[in-house]
């Protein structure tokens, strides 16, 4: 299991590496505007770092790199000169749509109702949720 979980998802990088390479984004940057997406309104980094499982030195490089790419804006939160918001630009908002459809256009081709997707999901989750229990115990 171990293996087979650590082959797909190298695959699953390469994937979506060749998906996301003609917008100049990695698979981290993708899930970091894929939550912007769905928040639809800017976020707190802390946040932001908690729904990818991310620590600070992690996100903020990756931050960095959005934002130079015209992806993201951070700013100081005016409540709360401790928080920075995230929030996307014009141009992230206006390829969601394009990059998404290209995103579920590419994972159509595994050819899988959507009840095996969710039963997978599942699986997946649950193997991660057991891990997480086994890891607090050590």
């Amino acid at each position: 299991m171990c293996f087979a979980l650590y082959e797909a998802n190298k695959k699953f990088n390469r994937f979506y590496a060749e998906i996301l390479d003609p917008f100049n984004l990695t698979y981290p940057q993708y899930l970091v505007l894929l939550n912007l997406w769905e928040a639809n309104c800017e976020i707190t980094m802390r946040d932001l770092g908690r729904q990818l499982a991310l620590d600070s030195g992690t996100l903020t490089p990756l931050l960095r790199r959005l934002e130079q790419r015209g992806w993201v804006t951070r700013h100081k939160d005016p409540d709360d000169e401790r928080h920075v918001l995230v929030a996307l630009t014009p141009k992230a908002e206006q390829s969601q749509g394009i990059i998404l459809n290209k995103v579920n256009s590419y994972l159509n081709h595994l050819n899988m109702k959507k009840s095996e997707y969710l039963q997978r999901l599942h699986e997946i989750n649950d193997i991660s949720q057991r891990l997480d229990q086994i890891l607090s115990e050590i």
